[in-house]
This record gives C-alpha cells, sequence and structure tokens, in this order.
C-alpha cells in the first residue's frame, strides 16, 4: 500500500478486473481523442498563423461536420454503457446470493465483525506492538517492523471460494472500510446499513484502512482480511466458538466509545 503506483489496482476479484479493464480502455480511448484534438489544434495555430499572410476564412455551420463530431462522442460513450451496466450490477446484487454474512461494525478506533450466521463477533484493533511504536515515535526505528500501522490483533478470517455479504455500519462517526486489493470501499455510517460482496478463489492476506476521516486516531484503524480454505476456516471457527464458550457471559474487550475514553483516561 506504500507503494506510489500510477494506476488503479486490478484487484484479485474478477469484476474488480472487468472494472480496471473497463477504465484503462477508457483512459487510452480518451488518451487518443486528446492527442489528435490538441494535434489539430496546434498545427493549425501554426500553419494558419496571421504572419504567413494566412486570412481567417469565413463561414457559418456545416450540417454534415456538426453531424459527425455529434453522433461519433455518442457511439463512444453507447460503447462503454453495456459493459459498464454489467458491472454495476454485478456489484451491486451480487450479495443476493451470498453464503454467509459478515457485519463490519466501525468505533473509534477499531472494527467489530459480528459472523451472522455464526453468532459470534469480535473487535479487531491495531496490534499492540505496532500502536506502542507510534506513540514513541522516534524512539524507535519503525522501518524494522513490518506491515507498520497495517497489522491487527485479530484480522478477519474468510473462506475461499464462497460468497459472502457483508454489511457496514457505524457505532459512533462515519468510518470506511476500505481494502484496495478487494475493489472494496464502503462508508459505515452510524444509523444507515450499506452492503458489498467478496468471493475470493485463492488464499491470502489483503490489508486496508478506515478512509474516512473519523477522528485524532483515524490513522490507526487498520484493516487485515485473511482468505483462507474452507477446512482451515472451519477449524478456526471452531477455536473461535471453543473461546467464546469459556468467555461465557464476560463482556467483550472493548465495547465503543466508552472503552476508549477510560484507555485514554488511564493512559494519561
Amino acid at each position: 500500500m506504500a507503494e506510489n503506483g500510477l494506476n488503479l489496482a486490478r484487484g484479485v476479484i474478477a469484476v474488480n478486473s472487468d472494472i480496471y479493464d473497463l477504465h484503462l480502455l477508457a483512459f487510452v480511448l480518451v488518451s487518443c481523442i486528446g492527442l489528435i484534438v490538441f494535434g489539430l489544434m496546434i498545427w493549425s495555430i501554426v500553419y494558419h498563423r496571421k504572419s504567413r499572410g494566412v486570412s481567417a476564412s469565413q463561414f457559418h455551420h456545416s450540417g454534415k461536420w456538426e453531424a459527425v463530431w455529434t453522433i461519433i462522442p455518442i457511439i463512444i460513450l453507447l460503447s462503454f454503457v453495456a459493459p459498464a451496466t454489467r458491472d454495476l450490477i454485478v456489484k451491486e446484487v451480487g450479495h443476493q446470493e451470498a453464503e454467509m454474512t459478515i457485519s463490519v461494525t466501525g468505533y473509534q478506533w477499531r472494527w467489530h465483525y459480528q459472523y451472522e450466521d455464526e453468532g459470534f463477533g469480535f473487535f479487531s484493533s491495531l496490534a499492540p506492538e505496532h500502536n506502542e511504536a507510534r506513540q514513541r515515535g522516534a524512539d524507535i526505528d519503525v522501518s524494522t517492523i513490518e506491515n507498520y500501522l497495517l497489522e491487527v490483533d485479530n484480522p478477519l478470517v474468510v473462506p475461499v471460494k464462497t460468497r459472502i455479504r457483508f454489511l457496514y455500519t457505524s457505532n459512533d462517526v462515519i468510518h470506511a472500510w476500505w481494502v484496495p486489493d478487494l475493489g472494496l470501499k464502503h462508508d459505515a455510517v452510524p444509523g444507515f446499513v450499506n452492503s458489498s460482496w467478496l468471493e475470493l478463489v485463492e488464499p491470502g492476506i489483503y490489508r486496508g484502512q478506515c478512509a474516512e476521516l473519523c477522528g485524532r486516531d483515524h490513522a490507526f484503524m487498520p484493516v487485515v482480511l485473511k482468505a483462507v480454505s474452507k477446512q482451515e476456516y472451519h477449524q478456526w471457527l471452531e477455536n473461535m466458538k471453543q473461546v467464546k464458550a469459556e468467555q461465557g457471559s464476560k463482556p467483550e474487550k472493548y465495547t465503543g466509545i466508552e472503552s476508549n475514553v477510560v484507555e485514554e483516561n488511564n493512559h494519561e
């Protein structure tokens, strides 16, 4: 995520790859149109300047050419309507065929993931060693810390080859759950629920951040999603259920803004 790329990320999901290809095609086409138009303008300015003794032609309009430069742009725009509409529909309605649902709730400044079908959830916060390093500032060489400020204590674990519905909301202020490689960036708004879907084919670890300025520690609210095989996911699921059963009625370690205030006061 620290790379200074000059283009969009292709992403690892098929529909995101299609969007990337459409974007690239539009960029190349628009660049060619720009080169042609500005090339003709520059050529006309140079070869039809007054110092060469050229006088301006007197004309009002040409119905033929007006029709040409109106019809051609319409054809170009219409050629993008079908693929763009297809991708938009896939992005918007794909969650209707989901096999599992995960609710993502933003807190200041951490995420809560609720596995709706399994009936359990957990908080995901900046990894303790990263939190300590950022507080120590110049006293520590952060270049020695792998994935600095992009590591969490509890990553979101999902199975591959499974269509997952994500529901986004917030407990306090507006947040935005953003994972560039997955093409996901959705606002988490208090009182509203936004949705999207995801289906990964290969295992991997994908990192992101909160992309909405949500307060003082906005920069320390990373996202880590770990995609694993279905077998590994079920093993992880059983372990999580066992941990939850052992905890019984104990409250979550973090409960929202209130715990932040206590945490900060204790720190001070």
